[in-house]
């Protein structure tokens, strides 16, 4: 039978030690979290328009070419048939009820995603800077 002295004492101990375990979790949380805003200030110098979509992608641009073994975008161009076609395939051949990896095919999809996203803000920021050289003409609807 345990004493009121120990019960105490072992209450203790349990809390200390469960204090020391969240404080370390919490420390090594705050160290990875820092590495990984690091990581995306050093991809930001070195692509300054990936940054964002780096973040909220989880894919690089290169990354997501190797994946699905494409060229990257030119000019904000890409083969979107080719990248289509590669997708489908990949998506196929890593479908889980055929044997495949859901993890595998997640990737494929976010591949082609970023792929996508790339040459889908390419051809808006073309679009911007040709209406800034032409000029903003409105359309204007007529009532009949």
């Amino acid at each position: 039978m345990l004493t009121p002295c120990q019960a105490h004492r072992i209450i203790t101990q349990v809390v200390v030690t469960g204090t020391r375990v969240f404080s370390r979790a919490c420390a090594e949380a705050w160290k990875q979290a820092s590495a990984s805003a690091q990581y995306a200030k050093a991809q930001a110098k070195n692509n300054p328009g990936a940054a964002n979509t780096f973040a909220s992608q989880g894919l690089t641009l290169e990354e997501a070419c190797k994946i699905l073994n494409v060229k990257p975008p030119q000019n904000g161009k890409a083969n979107i048939e080719d990248v289509t076609e590669r997708f489908k395939k990949l998506f196929d051949v890593n479908d889980p009820k055929k044997g495949g990896s859901f993890y595998l095919q997640s990737k494929v999809l976010r591949a082609r995603e970023r792929i996508e996203a790339e040459v889908r803000s390419a051809t808006e920021k073309a679009e911007r800077e040709s209406e800034l050289k032409e000029g903003w003409k409105p359309k204007v609807f007529k009532d009949r």
